[in-house]
């Protein structure tokens, strides 16, 4: 499995969008500007660059400022002026329900999924495609073999033991990737997202190679607290830490000349979630005898058991998010504070949508907009120091296997947990955790430490550097940074 690598394509189309937004909300003519983003990036007699025509273009252009609005883009009618949706979205009081929308015009319609004979098929005498199949799938006519797509199951040995791989699998992209089958067509031949199976991993965002899977964004209803005069809270996930060429403390300046009142670590809520999640393991699984228990501050994974395993609940830590306890500490100070959760994943606006503390979510990806959008340059701000100094565990929490490394640094030795990784949540990895939870134990180790994204959140689909020079940046900063007792 690789780490999460975004369509640049579809990356440069999504930045270019909101940072034409940004200009917008802070220009003089917001609602015109908005409306002509479609025919300022597609101008009449531009050559089309990706699809039939410009008209073509511009709709998918129109659509993917729709979700850059923040907007359902099912929800939104096709004689809604874009004009008239900029002036709505900042009439909104709360962002809308679910994270992600489909835009059916950038779609391919891919042709569903299954096993496929090539025309390099020899028609060999030895024929293991036709014996190796236990459902009687495939048969030989006229000197080929076919596959009855009616008894197929789609398990792929026809293709493994083909000596010619005259036989493919057929793939569509956004269904292979993910893991819950939440992500399909319906009867119409129209992709859907069923809300009630999506855990909001991102996965779908990432692998449809149109971007036809899109993030609803929340950009415009925090520039509009900005810019009325609220006191606007940034909460920074460990992981950014690794995304931007500067300090971390450059890159709290350049957050507050974007109108934020503060900028906080969720560091810090990291070291309460470390510090309560070792009482919690040590009382549950050295006390009182539990054959494991797993991590809970990925937001994904709390989506995949409240969804999908209710049967490893009971064994699932108790223990809050990181972002949860930053956005309590705010709030309990500050009631009247506007919280922003800064974010490398898709699932955090889904756990923020359950948590009247945290207010909205912007990713990654928008922040790195509003600072091209606003011309400020990260690298060139001066310093500005954190007033908490966060713990090197808590920033660690970024990567896959900090959280059970953070854990294992306050138990004693006699207390210690053996930790075992879920580095990704896929279908493999699903099954295992049912696994551990209908048998009542997992042979790997007693702390299961799941993470949604392959490398942890500095593998999220809304991260905008390079996981390995990410990682190493982020090593530097962990090396630095005082150990919590």
């Amino acid at each position: 499995m690789s780490i999460n690598t975004p369509n640049k394509q579809t990356s440069h189309l999504k930045r270019e969008i909101l940072v034409r937004l940004v200009r917008a909300f802070v220009g003089e003519n917001y609602a015109q500007d908005v409306r002509m983003i479609p025919y300022q990036m597609r101008p009449q007699g531009s050559e089309n660059q990706f699809r039939c025509c410009i008209h073509k273009e511009r709709a998918i252009l129109r659509d993917r400022v729709i979700a850059g609005l923040g907007f359902d883009i099912e929800e939104v009618k096709d004689f809604e002026l874009l004009s008239d949706l900029a002036i709505k979205a900042t009439k909104r009081e709360k962002p809308e329900e679910h994270p992600l929308t489909i835009l059916q015009t950038a779609c391919n319609e891919c042709v569903p999924a299954r096993i496929h004979v090539t025309d390099l098929c020899q028609g060999c005498v030895a024929r293991p495609c036709v014996s190796v199949c236990k459902f009687g799938a495939v048969k030989v006519e006229n000197g080929k073999s076919v596959i009855d797509q009616s008894k197929c199951k789609n398990c792929g040995l026809c293709a493994q033991v083909c000596p010619f791989q005259a036989i493919t699998k057929i793939i569509v992209p956004c269904e292979n990737a993910c893991p819950v089958g939440a992500i399909a067509k319906d009867e119409d031949g129209v992709t859907k997202i069923d809300h009630d199976k999506c855990i909001s991993c991102g996965k779908c965002v990432s692998a449809c190679p149109f971007g036809a899977v899109h993030k609803k964004s929340q950009i415009i209803d925090i520039l509009k607290n900005i810019k009325k005069g609220k006191k606007v809270v940034a909460l920074l996930a460990p992981s950014i830490m690794g995304q931007l060429p500067c300090t971390p403390a450059q890159l709290k300046q350049a957050i507050l000349e974007l109108g934020f009142s503060d900028v906080i670590e969720v560091a810090q809520g990291a070291d309460i979630t470390t510090k309560n999640e070792s009482a919690e393991f040590k009382h549950k699984v050295k006390e009182q005898g539990a054959p494991f228990m797993t991590t809970s501050c990925c937001a994904a994974y709390n989506e995949l058991v409240d969804k999908h395993i209710p049967e490893i609940d009971k064994y699932r830590s108790t223990t809050k998010t990181p972002a949860y306890y930053s956005a309590e500490l705010v709030k309990k100070a500050h009631p009247d504070y506007v919280t922003v959760f800064f974010s490398p994943c898709v699932a955090k606006r889904t756990e923020a949508s359950k948590n009247p503390n945290i207010d909205y979510v912007l990713s990654f990806e928008e922040l790195g907009a509003c600072f091209v959008a606003l011309s400020i340059q990260v690298a060139n701000c001066k310093e500005s120091e954190f007033a908490t100094q966060s713990s090197a565990q808590g920033r660690n929490f970024a990567i896959s296997g900090g959280v059970a490394q953070a854990v294992n640094s306050l138990l004693d030795e006699q207390n210690k947990a053996k930790p075992y990784v879920i580095n990704g949540l896929d279908k493999p990895a699903i099954r295992d955790l049912k696994k551990f939870a209908n048998n009542g134990k997992c042979e790997f180790g007693d702390l299961i430490e799941v993470m949604a994204c392959h490398g942890g959140c500095l593998g999220g689909s809304n991260t905008i550097n390079a996981y390995r020079q990410a990682s190493k940046q982020l090593s530097e900063y962990v090396e630095q940074s005082p150990k919590l007792k």
